[in-house]
This record gives structure tokens, C-alpha cells and sequence, in this order.
């Protein structure tokens, strides 16, 4: 009975003092958007269909996807790893073209994965097929965030 006592006394010691150490910072993860939230966040097509207008306070990389696509499996990994490390200066979103038709028909995703480069001052851009990390970042510190000297 005194070991069981021990036990748990040690054992609220730990979780107390557990429970004190900073948590640690959250990492952006891609964000997945539907019809309304693409209008919100990213471009009201339906307001505004004669010229392209970004609502977004930073550049964005949009990715057309679906579940059973081989590829877009391969390229999911990169764009979560390029949220963690871009959190603060890019929004990576993701739409699924199975569930969001209207979105895809309206980008011409019919091959996917599709993705859309959107800089805060310009049009965007697409780009297609399962790029590399290397290539992803390239595109982001030229075309999306204009890094000079890298």
C-alpha cells in the first residue's frame, strides 16, 4: 500500500510540473477551403468576375487535390512542411475537387494536382504537377514573396 502511495504522489509531482513548461508553438497546416471560404478568403468571383482581386493580407498558394490522387498524396507532406515554415508569410489552402466542382471547373483543374500562386501584387499564376520542395520554395521566395539574394 506504501509503494501505491509513492506512486502517485511522484506521479502528481511530474504532471504538476509538466503542466507549468511552455507549451510549444503551433505550426500553421494547410487550409482546406470550400466555395464559401475561397469567396471569403481568397477572391468573390461572384462579386468581381470581370478582374481578379486577392482578399488576403499575404501570398497564397492554393492546391487542387483529391483524395485518391497518387501525386497529390506525394505533394501533401511538402505543402504541410511549407505552412510550418512559411506560417507567418504565406497561406497554403487546399480544395478538394471532388467537393468543390464549381471551383475547379472555374480555375480548369482537370489535371491535378493543380496549383495556384497568388502574390499579394500581381495575378496569379498556376503551376502543375507534383512539384519538388525545392521548387515550391523557389517559387515562393521569387514569385510570392520577392526575396532578393538568395
Amino acid at each position: 500500500m506504501k509503494k501505491i502511495s509513492i506512486f502517485f504522489a511522484a506521479l502528481m509531482m511530474i504532471v504538476s510540473v509538466s503542466a507549468n513548461e511552455p507549451k510549444e508553438k503551433e505550426t500553421a497546416r494547410p487550409i482546406e477551403l470550400t466555395k464559401a471560404t475561397f469567396l471569403e478568403k481568397v477572391f468573390d468571383y461572384e462579386s468581381n468576375p470581370e478582374s481578379w482581386s486577392y482578399k488576403g493580407d499575404k501570398p497564397a498558394i492554393v492546391d487542387f487535390y483529391a483524395d485518391w490522387c497518387g501525386p497529390c498524396r506525394i505533394v501533401s507532406p511538402v505543402l504541410k512542411d511549407l505552412a510550418a515554415e512559411y506560417g507567418d508569410e504565406i497561406y497554403v489552402y487546399k480544395i478538394n475537387v471532388d467537393r468543390e466542382k464549381e471551383l475547379a471547373s472555374l480555375f480548369g483543374a482537370r489535371s491535378i494536382p493543380m496549383f495556384l500562386f497568388i502574390p499579394m501584387d500581381q495575378d496569379p499564376q498556376i503551376g502543375m504537377g507534383a512539384l519538388p520542395k525545392k521548387s515550391f520554395k523557389e517559387v515562393i521566395d521569387t514569385f510570392l514573396l520577392k526575396k532578393e539574394n538568395l
